[in-house]
């Protein structure tokens, strides 16, 4: 089995102000990713997810469809290093302020 991945993602279209960002946390909880997203002042939504490759992918997946509301445009994805932290994995899933 492959170790953990993490992924940079940068979403553009109608995805702030339709429950984006709480949609992408709901569904990286439920598949174990960890990591965190926020609304740029671009109108953009950046991520970053990190876990198990085929739990990162499935997220990939979704988010290019997002919540109901949403219309999704693009997905850019970069691949990202592990975070290095002194105080153990990176754990869970936030939503942090705009950038």
């Amino acid at each position: 089995m492959a170790g953990p991945i993490c992924r940079r993602v940068l979403v553009s279209g109608r995805v702030q102000g339709v429950f984006y960002r709480g949609w992408t946390c709901r569904e990286a909880e439920k598949l174990g990713v960890s990591g965190w997203v926020r609304n740029l002042r671009d109108g953009r939504v950046e991520a970053l997810l990190c876990g198990r490759e085929e739990a990162v992918t499935a997220l990939l997946a979704r988010m290019n469809d997002g919540p109901p509301a949403a219309r999704v445009d693009s997905v850019s994805v970069e691949e990202e290093p592990l975070p290095d932290r002194t105080d153990g994995p990176l754990q869970g899933f936030t939503q942090k302020p705009t950038l």
